[in-house]
């Protein structure tokens, strides 16, 4: 299968180009079922993220990512589909019936982790946007996975939009303790919880 070897040549590429060091700060690289979640600023987020986890993790591990950008050309489809095994979501919800965490509930029902990124969308500047309400959907529906804040540093500033040759910037995946949904927390304390959470983790790069 050629799809191994793509993997390898991407994430051996990314971890080159951006100086990758993966601190597991509050965690260990346990094979357990996780929701890593993480800060968005940049398409290769996830990739850098997956290309951080040890080889056995990755295997188990699923990027979920917007249809409507991934879908856009057979070469992105491939590699979304056939390298990284990603889950693909609806952003646009054309269909107001249709669950738009159900592709991401089959995934973790089937075993897999999950990459997702709370914000929703790509965020240039430094800081977080405010969070969408998925990850605490995900938290109180699947609450058997761990979720576990990842803040990635520099990337943004590592390949800023619209530069062709990355900047010489060591990039680090920081890899916080395990968060649980309390049943006594609110969803807008919930998923402010989390962004401090990632906040905290921002910190240790300050």
């Amino acid at each position: 299968m050629l799809e191994p070897v793509v993997a390898t040549l991407i994430t051996s590429a990314a971890r080159l180009l951006t100086g990758a060091r993966s601190l597991w700060l509050g965690c260990a690289p346990q094979a357990v079922q996780r929701i890593y979640f993480a800060n968005h600023s940049s398409h290769g987020d996830f990739v850098l993220l997956w290309a951080s986890l040890p080889p056995a993790l990755r295997d188990i591990t699923r990027p979920v990512a917007g249809a409507d950008y991934w879908l856009k050309s057979p070469l992105r489809r491939y590699i979304i589909n056939r390298v990284f095994n990603g889950v693909l979501i609806d952003r646009e919800r054309k269909d107001n019936a249709d669950n738009p965490l159900q592709p991401m509930l089959d995934a973790l029902a089937n075993g897999d982790s999950l990459i997702i990124f709370p914000e929703g969308t790509r965020n240039p500047e430094d800081g977080l946007l405010p969070f969408k309400s998925g990850l605490y959907h995900l938290a109180k529906q699947y609450p058997q996975a761990q979720l576990i804040p990842v803040w990635i540093a520099n990337l943004n500033r590592v390949m800023p939009k619209g530069r062709v040759l990355p900047l010489p910037l060591l990039c680090t995946i920081s890899f916080g303790a395990a968060l649980a949904l309390d049943e006594a927390e609110s969803k807008a304390q919930f998923l402010e919880r989390s962004r401090e959470a990632l906040l905290n983790l921002a910190g240790e790069h300050a």
